[in-house]
């Protein structure tokens, strides 16, 4: 299963889609959703989010052993450095790497101060970095002191994120470089919609790669896609979030569909969306999609 998500990585088409757990004390709902769509059958594999904005969620890694047991696909289940120590997260990796939860997506974490529950301190013994170093160790059969496992981990895969977009090209290549060098196979870009900022990270990308002296495997670049519908949310997109790109021309076309109806301003974004994905699947045909859930979208793109 997992041999074959990296040769497609490495060689192929590769799709997967995001799922974001829920504040529920059951992952189903989420899987339901998933069959009523059948939206499974059009990706490779799937990815669980780890308590995104540091708001209270199920378990990533759990969910990621639901998915997997459910429709017989990879899953990278994302772990944040906020929520955990060392300890932890080793023995995260290890209970993982019991149930076959293979892919790891290292991620720091959003700040504990946003979050939903009063109070909260975040760990933050490192960043993703960390993580990346950790899961080298366990596949060389050692854990993160150097002592080695009576039973060696089955491999994982590691794989870290990007910003879409920086000011300073510099920027993008000191970080990429970092997470490529300490063992990322794949590194998921935030959203991108706009092809000639798809064609200047992939450029950034493959500049850096060709530096590292370290690569194991021939680490890619993934495209992180997020079909927009709705004005409001490219809006926000552009001005509050950092390391996103969200030419005006959607902001302007959304703004004025929006004056329509709300069925117009979902043609209008779908199509947008659909133009980037088709572009960006001709350039670099590796995406991951993330929707929040809304599979409907998620479809309705990937059989456009």
């Amino acid at each position: 299963m997992f041999d074959e998500l990296v040769k497609k990585l490495q060689n192929n088409r590769y799709i997967t889609l995001e799922t974001t757990p829920t504040a529920n004390p059951t992952f189903d709902n989420v899987l339901e959703k998933l069959q009523k769509t059948e939206v499974y059958k059009l990706v490779d594999g799937f990815s669980t989010t780890d308590n995104p904005l540091a708001k209270l969620k199920y378990n990533s890694i759990l969910a990621g052993i639901k998915l997997q047991q459910s429709f017989n696909k990879p899953v990278l289940a994302t772990m944040t450095m906020r929520d955990r120590n060392k300890i932890a997260l080793q023995s995260d990796l290890l209970g993982a790497n019991d149930f076959d939860i293979r892919c790891v997506l290292a991620l720091t974490g959003d700040p504990a101060s946003i979050s939903d529950q009063p109070n909260t301190k975040g760990v933050f013994v490192g960043n993703s970095l960390l993580l990346l170093d950790i899961i080298k160790c366990f596949n060389a059969g050692i854990n993160f002191a150097g002592r080695e496992f009576a039973i060696k981990p089955k491999r994982v895969f590691p794989f870290a994120v990007t910003n879409a977009f920086a000011k300073q090209r510099r920027t993008l290549r000191n970080k990429i470089y970092k997470k490529l060098d300490h063992g990322a196979i794949g590194i998921i870009s935030q959203p991108v919609f706009d092809l000639a900022n798809a064609k200047e990270l992939l450029s950034i990308f493959e500049e850096t790669k060709a530096e590292v002296k370290t690569l194991e495997f021939d680490s890619q670049l993934i495209f992180g896609l997020f079909p927009i519908t709705k004005f409001k949310t490219a809006q926000f997109l552009a001005s509050h979030v950092p390391g996103i790109f969200v030419p005006k021309e959607w902001i302007d076309k959304l703004y004025d569909a929006s004056k329509v109806s709300p069925e117009e301003e979902h043609k209008v974004g779908m199509e947008l969306s659909i133009k980037v994905y088709r572009d960006i699947m001709s350039l670099h045909p590796k995406v991951h999609i993330m929707t929040a859930n809304r599979f409907d979208v998620a479809k309705e793109l990937l059989e456009s």
